[in-house]
């Protein structure tokens, strides 16, 4: 049977427990809140380089496709007139 002293003991360990847990649970909202920022921030900063990036790509396709396809078609009607096998657009 617990005695009075246990039970003090028991006592003072649970508030000891539950300011250490308070602070913990503090730290650990503020850490979040960090981490929340800095995703938000380089969510932020990234977006430039995603639009440009897809601008280069978008306009380098153009580019290859309007200088490429000639040669391409070309190769294909060549290899398509020696024989039936291969036939590109």
């Amino acid at each position: 049977m617990a005695t009075h002293a246990s039970a003090l003991k028991a006592h003072r360990q649970s508030l000891k427990n539950r300011e250490h847990n308070r602070q913990f649970r503090s730290r650990l909202r503020g850490a979040l809140k960090t981490v929340r920022t800095a995703i938000d921030e380089g969510f932020k900063h990234a977006m430039p380089a995603i639009i440009d990036s897809n601008v280069s790509t978008i306009l380098t396709g153009a580019v290859l496709y309007q200088y490429g396809t000639g040669a391409v078609h070309g190769v294909a009607r060549l290899k398509s007139s020696r024989s039936q096998t291969l036939a590109l657009g």
